[in-house]
């Protein structure tokens, strides 16, 4: 399967999971689910059939309330069976709202608290090096998240140590919880505030798999690599792109329909 068509498939059951639960965070989801399929797709070193295999990539989804792309990607890697998605959310289920680790193959961390993603992804980047592993560690952070002090302290953590096989992607869609991050509390530029830091940085369309593929197979190998990947919250459903308003609405009636059928069309 090749990243366009898993990236449709997350967004298809992203859409679907949370109609179902009545689970938040479908424009999230939507943004991100170009970077997670890419991932999936193209670039993380991952065995489904031997999650724990000591060589793998390790991936963090620090923003943890996308959860449900992650999940996605997972079952339709074969990690679990896709029919378990339906269980998202409910009482009782392993797929949380926000991505666990419990009992959930493929997932290393559960996440949530953001900030807490990239100072982990860290922890492992500096693991591999004294252990003398090749594997690359992988975080998906959002842009609002960004404005946790723990962030930065991270950052400077892992310029420090050299950290060249740590990769932070950012997921910008220039929104979260309360409004637009430029409001919020403004951190553009982004890019510059990296390069600050002593990162090396790209600066992508997140929506664009040829340039987040591109970014990915050019990293530096001397220092921490950051990408900044421009996205466009609610992706790919024209009623919920750029609309605060689907953080937290879940998809019900004649909104789900409308978000199927605009799916099917671009299939």
């Amino acid at each position: 399967m090749n990243s366009m068509e898993l990236a449709w498939k997350i967004r298809k059951h992203g859409i679907e999971m949370t109609h179902i639960s009545h689970g938040s965070h479908i424009g999230s989801v939507l943004s991100v689910a170009d970077i997670i399929a890419v991932l999936y797709s193209d670039i993380l070193n991952v065995f489904p059939n031997n999650p724990e295999n000591t060589g793998r990539d390790r991936f963090i989804l620090s923003k943890g309330h996308a959860g449900a792309a992650v999940y996605a990607a997972l079952a339709e890697k074969g990690f679990f069976s896709v029919e378990e998605l339906k269980t998202h959310y409910a009482n009782g289920s392993k797929l949380s709202g926000h991505v666990s680790h419990k009992n959930v193959p493929g997932v290393e961390v559960s996440t949530g608290s953001l900030g807490h993603g990239i100072g982990i992804g860290c922890g492992m980047a500096l693991a591999a090096k004294y252990d003398k592993k090749d594997y690359k560690v992988y975080v998906v952070m959002g842009d609002g998240e960004c404005e946790e002090g723990s962030v930065w302290e991270a950052a400077l953590f892992a310029n420090h140590y050299k950290l060249n096989n740590l990769v932070v992607i950012i997921d910008s869609n220039n929104l979260q919880g309360m409004g637009k991050c430029s409001e919020v509390l403004s951190l553009r530029p982004l890019y510059e505030k990296w390069l600050t830091f002593g990162w090396n940085v790209q600066n992508v369309d997140g929506n664009d798999h040829d340039e987040l593929k591109a970014a990915l197979k050019h990293l530096s190998g001397n220092k921490p690599n950051c990408i900044v990947a421009d996205t466009i919250k609610g992706k790919g459903i024209s009623f919920m792109e750029n609309e605060l308003l689907w953080h937290y609405r879940d998809p019900q009636g004649e909104f789900y329909e409308r978000a199927l059928k605009e799916l099917e069309r671009q299939k």
